[in-house]
Parts: structure tokens; C-alpha cells; sequence
């Protein structure tokens, strides 16, 4: 029997999947079951599961975001026509068919032989934007061929030297990346005991530097010929490494000397300022977005010094620990009579990162006035180890990315994607315009009204 929308839409994989038969590649369309299963494919390469999905201090952050957006309630709504359905979506001019875009994840080569190629890939093929990372395990050039004619934005991690810096946003423009993320909490790597405990940083091993690598400028600096597509072995075996480098192996030497240089550029403890952006501004030809914006008044600074855009972030509380919950600042952020006016006037846009687990948190944030997500996954303690955080969309697919490659991180997409309209079918609307920016209407604050 054909649906009532025999137009293809995100829920008709529901029907696929019911009429297939078939056991989701990943074990399970559960996020806490394809995390289970992501800890026990990397049993054996534990440090490189922690360093990943891990947080800074006590995780305080991290719980923070989870607490914050359960705080809200959707408030479904009957009766209404909501049998055709989008979730389409426009981000500085361009119409998208997603309000969720892959959010910026370095190393993946840590759990995957593909790394993000596999994310590139799946992205492309599903119609998802990829955010992609200068913490990437693979060059710019290639995991924009691996991404097709996919929409992809680039991630800056702000390198010290302009030089480079300029190398940089030349080769993401020349590979087809249109807007440009600039992240503003990481110029010093945070404080993260899971990986202090053992001294697991994949960038002193050569993983995770190739952006750098495979550029001609920061090579040049170091004396070394560039390596266009530099491919790092999986898994990583950092204590190997380390005996390599003790018996004076020439080859993990120069990946140590190159790692702590790479570091020294884009982790630098050089702290910008907003005077700063204007070099940003004058040598990237489109949208600028800063990521890890968490009050009103910095969206305020954002605007003055020319930026379209925000991510409202916390890094998946990976930096500082004890901080506010994400969804507390963007409720916030877009309670700005300025900062609504300008998202109205398509003049400044919010995005929203940091806590995304399913559809439902997706709506929850569009209605708190977030114009897209970064979508992550935010889990409890297991096993006696401390709560963890994928960061950022940060990253529900990086469960399936360790689990099934390229295939794992498609279904997790498509998932997400599927889960989230229905969910906004069944709550009474048809598409993201009629619920974005609608909080009074479509959210309940759990416990008395909002604090605002």
C-alpha cells in the first residue's frame, strides 16, 4: 500500500527498514546500545575511544547540557495537517534539505582505518553539510573529493602564523568549502584527565596534523617536503610509538617533531581578540561563523565586527569544566530582541551544537530559535567510567563510525533525520517555519516557566 506522501521524505526510511528486515549495520537504531557497541569495537584502543567522547574535569559540563535541554517539553499539538512534511532548511542563501550538518570532529583516523573520508562520504550521499576539522586525519583536498558535490563548511582551529593561516583558507576555498567555522574556546587544549592519565594526545604521534602536513607554507617552515595525502596507520598504538621514538626511529621522530609543531600553531595559547576577526574577515570570500559563543553579548560582538553567524557551543564541554549548558545559552542568546531582528532580516544566523542526541532535542532547539544543529550525543557513566560527550554531531555519527565506516555513520544520519520529522509530524507541524523561534507554543520548561 502506497503513503498517503508518496514523495520521498527522511520518514520513509522507517517504511524501508520495516519492509528490509534488515539488523541496522550498527546493531541498533538505540544511540545508547550504538554507543555500547562503539566501546566494544574499541576495546582494545580504549585511550583513542576516551579521547574522543571524552570531557574536561569532573564532566560538569557535559551534564550540564544534557540536564538543560531535558529541562524542556514538547507540547504536541492534534488535529493539524501535517501529512506533507520537510525539513528543509536555508543557511546564507543556500536551501538545504537538512536542518542538522556534521559537526567539526578531529582524528577520526583514530577509530576508523577511513577516518573522515568514510563521514565525508556518507554526508555527501545523504544530502548532511560536513563541518570538516583542521584536527583532521586526512588533507583538505582529500576529504573534499571523498564529499563530492556535498555542501561542506571549514573548521579553523586559528593557526599563529597568518602565513599559514592564509594557506589554509586558500586551499578550503580552491576545494570547495563555502563558509568558514572559526572555533574561539580551543587557542589552549583543556584540561582532560582521561587523556592525562595516559599522556594520549594522537597529534604527538602524527595523527590528526594532516591539514598541516599537506600544507605547503607550514611544511615549508619545517624543512620537510609536503605530503599531499598523508594517510596515518590504524589503530594507533601510542605506546609503540613511543618505544619507536626511545630506540631512534627516524620515521617517528620527525611525526613527533611534526606534531608538536602543528600544535604549536593551531593550540598556540595565542588568545585572539574581536580586532582580530577583521584579518579573518578580509581574506575569507563568504560566510563566517564562531563557534563556542555562549551569551548574548558576545552574538553582539559577533555582529559588530561583520559576522553572519554563531554556534551556540561548549565544545561538548571538552574546555572548561563547570559551565553553563548550552541550551541555557541559546535560550538566551536568541532571547535578544537584536539578535532575533537580524536572524528575521536573514542578516545573522544561530546554529546550535552541543547536546544533540535525537529528533526530538532537534526540534526543541529550532523552537528555542536555533536556525540548524550540530548534532552530538550526550551519554551517562558506564562501567565506572565518568560521563562522556561526543563533541561537535560532535557526534552521534562517530558511534557509527567506529562500528561500520562509512555505512555506520549513514545510518546514523539518516536515522536522526528520519526521527526528527516524524517526531515533528506527530507534535502537529509540517515543517521547521512553523515551530522555529516558537518557544511559548511548542515548549513546556519542566518545573515552572522559563528563567528568562
Amino acid at each position: 500500500m502506497e503513503p498517503l506522501n508518496a514523495k520521498t521524505t527522511w520518514s520513509s526510511y522507517l517504511t524501508q527498514l520495516y519492509i528490509k528486515g534488515q539488523t541496522p549495520v550498527n546493531g541498533s537504531f538505540d544511540y545508547r546500545a550504538v554507543e555500547e557497541k562503539a566501546r566494544e569495537v574499541t576495546k582494545d584502543n580504549r585511550a583513542a575511544y576516551m579521547y574522543t567522547f571524552g570531557s574536561a574535569g569532573t564532566s560538569g559540563t557535559y551534564r550540564n547540557n544534557l540536564e538543560d535541554i531535558e529541562r524542556w517539553r514538547i507540547i504536541p499539538r492534534m488535529l493539524r495537517d501535517a501529512t506533507n512534511r520537510n525539513l528543509d532548511t536555508t543557511l546564507f542563501g543556500v536551501r538545504l534539505k537538512s536542518p542538522i550538518l556534521i559537526a567539526p570532529v578531529g582524528v577520526q583516523g583514530i577509530l576508523h582505518k577511513d577516518g573522515e573520508l568514510a563521514t565525508a562520504s556518507a554526508a555527501g550521499k545523504v544530502g548532511v553539510p560536513l563541518i570538516m576539522s583542521t584536527a583532521s586525519s586526512r588533507s583538505i583536498e582529500a576529504v573534499a573529493k571523498a564529499n563530492g558535490d556535498g555542501h561542506r563548511w571549514y573548521q579553523l582551529y586559528w593557526p599563529r602564523s597568518n602565513d599559514v593561516t592564509l594557506s589554509i583558507l586558500g586551499r578550503a576555498k580552491a576545494a570547495g568549502f563555502t563558509a568558514l567555522v572559526v572555533t574561539l574556546d580551543t587557542f589552549l587544549l583543556g584540561w582532560r584527565p582521561h587523556d592525562l592519565d595516559t599522556s594520549y594526545l594522537p597529534f604527538m604521534a602524527g595523527v590528526g596534523i594532516q591539514t598541516g602536513t599537506s600544507d605547503p607554507v607550514f611544511m615549508k617552515c619545517t624543512g620537510v617536503e609536503v605530503r599531499p595525502d598523508e594517510r596515518p596507520a590504524f589503530p594507533l598504538d601510542t605506546d609503540d610509538f613511543r618505544k619507536r621514538i626511545a630506540a631512534g626511529d627516524e620515521a617517528a621522530t620527525l611525526a613527533f617533531k611534526l606534531g608538536v609543531a602543528w600544535l604549536q600553531e593551531t593550540n598556540s595559547g595565542l588568545f585572539r581578540s574581536w580586532e582580530d576577526l577583521k584579518f579573518l574577515r578580509d581574506n575569507w570570500d563568504g560566510p563566517i561563523v564562531l563557534k563556542g559563543v555562549q551569551t548574548a553579548e558576545d552574538a553582539h560582538l559577533a555582529m559588530d565586527a561583520k559576522m553572519d553567524g554563531i554556534v551556540v557551543s561548549n565544545h561538548g564541554g571538552r574546555q572548561v569544566d563547570g559551565g553553563i549548558g548550552t541550551f541555557s545559552a541559546l535560550e538566551k542568546i536568541t532571547a535578544s530582541s537584536r539578535v532575533r531582528s537580524a536572524q528575521e532580516e536573514g542578516t545573522f544566523t544561530v546554529l546550535f551544537d552541543s547536546g544533540i542526541r535525537t529528533g526530538s532535542d532537534v526540534i526543541k532547539a529550532i523552537a528555542m530559535g536555533a536556525q540548524a544543529v550540530l548534532s552530538k550525543y550526550i551519554l551517562g557513566p558506564r562501567d565506572g567510567v565518568a560521563l562522556m560527550i561526543i563533541d561537535a554531531v560532535g557526534r552521534p555519527f562517530m558511534y557509527g563510525l567506529a562500528v561500520a565506516g562509512e555505512d555506520g555513520v549513514e545510518e546514523v544520519l539518516r536515522g536522526l533525520l528520519a526521527d526528527t520529522e516524524i517526531s515533528l509530524g506527530l507534535s502537529g507541524y509540517k515543517g521547521l517555519s512553523e515551530i522555529w523561534g516558537k518557544r511559548e507554543a511548542v515548549l513546556e520548561r519542566a518545573g515552572g516557566p522559563s528563567r528568562l
